[in-house]
């Protein structure tokens, strides 16, 4: 497929979950794709896979090993990865983090830090090292949010803080950057099975009245949040999303929030 044929993108947290997915989808329309997540033995090794399957589609995958808290390091990944691919057509801030310490008031200032760190600064700085490296006919940038962007989240108001901080500078940017012809929206995934959902700690907050959920058990509960009969979307479902607004079928998109949540956000009783 040739949806992205030609084309270079940034995928920041590709070394697993939807940023590897992103990362594949992407690839399979024909896109090349540098492909960046933390530091460390683990997270290299979660990369180096990303970038196996991006090779073999046929398609060039360049890794970098970078905190998105650290402007330096991050811009120094985005540069050396551009050297070797060309300049960027589209910039994927997805690296996140989330959990859920309980009421705003309880919060430790360390785990609020490190969430708006992680999931706003970082997003920025995704942005400041990314379209510094565009290229000069124009592109796209896609930030990964949440639908935490749109509605309440109790238990967890360092993240929606931050999420509702990303809709917020998709907004702006999207002005400051219309006449270089750089597009910019917001896509606002909800529950998504991935890691970040699919794991104990999470099946026991949405479980707390059985002993040892089990995924079935958690999944009877998310769906009854859900307009769609289902507990939860797949990752290539918001990669589909991904790759709609960095191909030129969206060419006049701007500014926009897509959700992709099967109605989470959506649901009144």
């Amino acid at each position: 497929m040739t949806r992205m044929a030609g084309k270079v993108v940034l995928v920041t947290g590709a070394g697993k979950g939807m940023g590897r997915t992103h990362a594949v989808r992407l690839a399979e329309e024909g896109a090349d794709v540098l492909v960046i997540d933390v530091p460390g033995e683990r997270s290299e090794a979660d990369l180096a896979e990303t970038a196996r399957l991006v090779t073999e589609l046929g398609r060039r995958a360049v890794t970098g090993a970078a905190d998105v808290r650290d402007l330096d390091a991050l811009t120094g990944a985005v540069q050396a990865g551009v050297r070797v691919l060309g300049p960027l057509d589209t910039v994927v801030a997805n690296a996140g983090i989330c959990d859920n310490p309980g009421p705003s008031w309880t919060i430790d200032d360390d785990v609020w830090n490190r969430s708006i760190d992680v999931n706003l600064t970082g997003t920025w700085h995704t942005v400041k090292a990314g379209v510094a490296e565009l290229n000069p006919a124009g592109g796209s940038v896609v930030l990964v949010g949440s639908t935490a962007a749109i509605k309440a989240v109790p238990g967890a108001s360092h993240y929606s803080a931050a999420k509702h901080a990303i809709a917020g500078l998709a907004k702006t940017l999207a002005n400051e950057l219309g006449a270089r012809s750089i597009r910019v929206n917001t896509i606002h995934p909800g529950a998504v099975a991935t890691p970040m959902t699919i794991n104990p700690a999470t099946f026991a907050r949405l479980r707390p009245d059985l002993a040892n959920p089990t995924e079935a058990d958690v999944a009877e509960v998310l769906s009854q949040r859900m307009l769609l009969p289902v507990p939860w979307v797949e990752p290539v479902d918001v990669s589909n999303a991904v790759l709609f607004l960095a191909s030129d079928e969206s060419r006049y998109v701007t500014g926009l929030q897509m959700v992709v949540d099967a109605g989470q956000s959506q649901k009144v009783a």
